[in-house]
């Protein structure tokens, strides 16, 4: 058993060559990587992806740009193994990831999601703390040292407060991640639409501890871009209402409530309400004020 690796390709020619790097640089062999580059404009990456001669190592190239949702859909459908991760065209594998993907896949085989171990890193790849790392990793996320299977009312209530996950980090099952579909129109949160739809539907999610991911934060992200806009929290409004009637509908009131109240997206803009004033403007002011005070 390999495993499936997939790079959906937009951005940085030199973090992505960053990224492939990271892979070759695995302390296990057993993995096989596919670049899905969503048409950017060039072709240095295919030369350089190419010019590697790996057979493990596969490019494809889409004719017109169809967007992350749908390069993360395609990723999904070309996966041949038992596990797949779609890792962030500018986040870094650190030499362990593979290793300890298997390790953890093999000795819980009934989650069908892990959670790895993640370290996050800044624009230049040195280690950062980002207050919303801290209060994922502190405040939010489960507490505990020791590699654990969460899954129910209790994990959708943990997401709904606060998403502790690191979408490019985690590794899925292949046999239940394609029963499932992104839902359009998210954009930037459609990774935890597809979650949450999973574990309404019984997953277990595995935190295993290990640290082997390196998560790139930085301005440049395109869900950064539309933090000062309010267009981030406008999307994040419109599928907590979503999420919180799913739960009603399954009967868990508990979550349904922690999607009403939305306590961390809603800090989230307090926290960035200085910066909407300074550089965003009247309008996005007004935006990131609204979603603060719940409106």
């Amino acid at each position: 058993m390999a495993l499936d690796i997939f790079i959906p390709y937009w951005g940085d020619p030199d973090y992505m060559r960053q990224a492939v790097d990271s892979v070759l640089a695995q302390d296990s062999d057993d993995w096989l990587l596919t670049v899905v580059d969503d048409a950017y404009p060039g072709d240095e990456v295919r030369r350089y992806v190419e010019g590697l001669n790996d057979s493990r190592v596969t490019y494809i190239r889409k004719e017109t740009n169809q967007g992350i949702t749908e390069n993360f859909r395609t990723c999904v459908s070309l996966a041949t193994q038992d596990i797949l991760v779609v890792m962030g065209c500018d986040d870094v594998l650190l030499p362990n990831f593979v290793s300890v993907a298997l390790r953890a896949h093999r000795a819980f085989p009934e989650a069908w999601i892990i959670q790895p171990g993640v370290e996050i890193i800044d624009e230049a790849g040195e280690p950062a703390r980002p207050v919303v790392d801290l209060v994922k990793q502190h405040l939010v996320k489960p507490r505990g040292s020791h590699a654990r299977v969460v899954g129910g009312e209790k994990l959708a209530v943990s997401l709904l407060h606060g998403d502790w996950l690191y979408w490019p980090s985690l590794v899925f099952r292949r046999d239940k991640i394609t029963n499932f579909d992104f839902r359009d129109g998210l954009h930037v949160i459609q990774d935890l639409g597809l979650i949450i739809d999973m574990v309404l539907a019984g997953a277990g999610l595995l935190i295993e501890p290990e640290v082997s991911f390196a998560y790139r934060r930085h301005t440049g992200s395109a869900s950064s871009k539309k933090l000062l806009d309010g267009s981030r929290f406008a999307g994040e409004r419109g599928y907590f209402e979503l999420a919180a009637g799913l739960c009603l509908e399954k009967g868990w009131k508990k979550a349904a409530r922690a999607a009403g109240l939305r306590l961390t997206s809603r800090a989230h803009a307090l926290f960035l309400l200085p910066s909407a004033a300074i550089h965003g403007g009247p309008a996005a002011f007004r935006s990131l004020l609204r979603h603060t005070i719940g409106k």
